[in-house]
């Protein structure tokens, strides 16, 4: 295990969207509403089962950098902006240097 000389809490939040143009207003929308500080988004192509069937699309991954207290406004701004019936919404804890923290802090403050 990797420990941070400081260390804090951060949350990360993952969906994916089918055009990079759909990627680029979710994490504008998002910016713009102050949920996150960060959206980071990159191609990838995705395979899984849907309506019984194999798919495989590419696709755009954004991740979202979060404070925890943000998430569920956060998650209630992505279902409601999403293109997709069923989006991915996958949270995960982020441990960060204080310093990068802080920066999530002040461009996430309301």
């Amino acid at each position: 295990m990797i420990f941070l000389e400081a260390s804090a809490d951060l949350a990360a939040v993952t969906t994916t969207v089918s055009s990079a143009q759909e990627a680029r207003s979710l994490a504008q929308a998002v910016l713009g509403q102050r949920l996150a500080a960060c959206v980071q988004v990159e191609a990838v192509v995705s395979h899984y089962r849907w309506e019984g069937a194999l798919q495989e699309a590419g696709e755009h991954r954004l991740v979202f950098k979060a404070l925890p207290e943000a998430v569920p406004a956060l998650l209630g701004a992505l279902r409601a902006l999403h293109p997709y019936d069923l989006p991915e919404l996958v949270v995960q804890p982020l441990r960060a240097t204080a310093e990068y923290a802080d920066w999530v802090r002040q461009e996430a403050a309301a």
